[in-house]
């Protein structure tokens, strides 16, 4: 497990084998299409990447789809590294890259509705995300048959601004029920 501080950033060309390494080690549990080294390479700029120490440890790219659509995509955070809140930093990181690029809506297609859910994605009927429909499912070999969630957020900064304000209460709960019994909760 790599320990410390995790970095968001945006990654290079150079660093397309890295990113195809960790996708295809993400494939065998059937939750991302393959991506070919080649268009990892061309599309590098589009990647956020989680850095921990000297090792990416996850990455995810935003995706225009339209210039009112973007989508997360080729989710992953390698195995050792999962549970520590890389994934969230990660679309974190695409909601704000997408909300500078004026996209009003960032999408996902998911195995893993729920994880999605924590972040303000709702469910949505796969047609109301044509722009994905009819550049991408409709030539994939699971078209019809993926079984993957279709999940939208708005990039309204508004409701972001609400959902952080919400993760920190969490949290802050999460560390005031940590504290031994002993430890005096009034001013």
């Amino acid at each position: 497990m790599t320990r410390g501080r995790i970095a968001i950033r945006t990654a290079e060309a150079s660093q397309a084998p890295r990113l195809h390494a960790l996708i295809s080690a993400n494939l065998e549990e059937g939750h991302l299409l393959p991506r070919a080294l080649s268009e990892l390479a061309v599309h590098a700029e589009r990647f956020a990447i989680a850095v921990g120490g000297r090792k990416i440890v996850g990455c995810a790219e935003l995706a225009p789809l339209s210039p009112h659509v973007a989508e997360v995509r080729s989710l992953a955070v390698d195995g050792l590294d999962r549970g520590r809140g890389v994934g969230t930093l990660l679309v974190d990181e695409l909601r704000r890259r997408a909300r500078r690029e004026g996209f009003e809506k960032l999408c996902a297609f998911t195995h893993a509705p729920g994880y999605f859910i924590q972040m303000g994605f709702s469910i949505v009927p796969h047609l109301w995300l044509p722009e994905k429909i009819f550049t991408d499912c409709v030539k994939c070999p699971y078209f019809r048959q993926c079984g993957q969630h279709a999940m939208v957020v708005s990039l309204d900064e508004v409701r972001d601004r609400s959902l952080d304000e919400t993760r920190g209460r969490a949290l802050e709960s999460m560390v005031d029920d940590r504290r031994p019994a002993s430890v005096a909760r009034h001013p």
